[in-house]
């Protein structure tokens, strides 16, 4: 471990000490930001070259090759590309690991899959001898596969193109790699070599607080916990308790209702590998070129987060609703009683019924005996009425007859 490292990793052990003092006494902890909680674990430092390569004519300037040394805190040493061809390294700059996605250098970084691929299929990953025969070179020393190999990863990283003022070898090179280079899916992204992401939550009493994402390439790390009575690391998926995690667990603080204001922290600590093509970003405000893996290692890495909450909203017991009130059933209306109809004078026996009011023909009734001879009688007077009024016409007539003849 290099001695400016030093101070950092005690620095590190003595908040995490103070931080569990407090939490010890039920008194406040420092913040998360104070116990150094990083999403990116692993720090380093370039500390100078590894393997110089020969000189690139590209993008308009002519540009010298390197592969740098970075000194991780626990004395790995990792081979570093450049990755951002605008911008000089700065000496003894200090690097954290992250993702692709946050590369902070000038040009866009547009494809990263393929830089990865070059990086597994160039040199070092690769032997000059081998890389010659892939290419169809005679001879192809180290320092040409460096610089054919750093120039193909700038023309993926920056968009620069190599140019006519350069050696046969290294143009033989960088077309076979350029022109080869995979559009691996952003899958292909190697894993953290531990990263805990957020770094701090906060909530109430009675609640799971936080959505703590483990990344790391570690197949399984133990949580140290560091927490009041009560509250727990719980796996959010399954509710349950965890002692160890691994790669894309999620997991969360679950606080009892009745906790008091305080704040709970985890730490992992484990030997992970950095891999090839994980990006390394400088860590201080001043410009220095992001650099990637070229070559991985095995590395002691540690990562913490921590959660503070408030105290819960008491519960309040819900009053019984009132009941609706039931509706009265109405009184049945009682009918008005309806005036009797007088009764009809009874008919004397021969006499014909009245007939009714209305234009409604109602039956017949039968025709009685007595009514049937008084109908017999009508009808012989009505005869023998007839019967004289012709006699006594034949009888004017003969007389009128006579008279005319005389």
């Amino acid at each position: 471990m290099s001695k400016s490292s030093l101070p950092r990793t005690a620095g590190r052990a003595g908040l995490a000490a103070t931080a569990a003092a407090f939490l010890a006494f039920g008194l406040a902890a420092p913040a998360a930001a104070d116990v150094e909680t990083s999403d990116s674990s692993a720090r380093g430092q370039y500390v100078g070259n590894a393997e110089t390569g020969v000189r690139v004519s590209m993008g308009g300037s002519t540009i010298g090759t390197t592969l740098f040394n970075m000194e991780l805190e626990d004395g790995a040493v990792l081979k570093m590309y450049c990755i951002d061809f605008e911008t000089s390294i700065r000496s003894n700059a200090w690097y954290l690991e992250d993702d692709w996605a946050n590369y902070p250098g000038k040009g866009d970084f547009a494809e990263p899959a393929k830089v990865h691929w070059i990086l597994q299929n160039g040199y070092p990953a690769v032997s000059a001898e081998d890389l010659a025969a892939a290419a169809g070179i005679n001879r192809l020393t180290k320092d040409e596969a460096l610089g054919a190999t750093q120039a193909a990863i700038w023309h993926f990283s920056n968009g620069v193109d190599l140019d006519a003022r350069n050696q046969p070898n290294v143009k033989a090179l960088y077309e076979y790699l350029t022109s080869n280079a995979e559009d691996l899916p952003q899958t292909a992204e190697p894993e953290a070599s531990l990263k805990i992401t957020p770094g701090e939550a906060s909530g109430k009493a009675g609640e799971t607080i936080g959505e703590f994402v483990i990344e790391t390439s570690a197949a399984s790390i133990p949580v140290d916990l560091t927490a009041p009575e009560g509250v727990e690391l719980v796996d959010l998926e399954t509710g349950e308790p965890v002692t160890e995690v691994g790669n894309g667990d999620k997991v969360g603080f679950s606080v009892p209702a009745d906790a008091e204001p305080g704040e709970a922290a985890f730490s992992l600590e484990t030997t992970a590998t950095v891999e090839v093509g994980r990006l390394f970003k400088g860590e201080s405000k001043k410009p220095t070129q992001t650099l990637v893996t070229a070559e991985g290692g095995q590395t002691s890495v540690s990562a913490s987060a921590s959660a503070t909450w408030t105290e819960g909203e008491p519960e309040v017991p819900e009053e019984p609703s009132e009941p609706e009130e039931t509706p009265e059933p109405e009184e049945p209306e009682s009918p008005e009683p309806s005036e009797p109809e007088e009764p009809q004078e009874p008919q004397e026996p021969g006499d014909k019924p009245t007939p009714p009011a209305d234009d409604k023909k109602e039956p017949t009734l039968p025709v009685t005996g007595g009514a049937l001879a008084g109908l017999v009688a009508a009808g012989v007077a009505a005869l023998g009425a007839g019967g004289g009024a012709i006699y006594f016409s034949r009888k004017r007539k003969a007389a009128n007859t006579e008279d005319v003849e005389g």
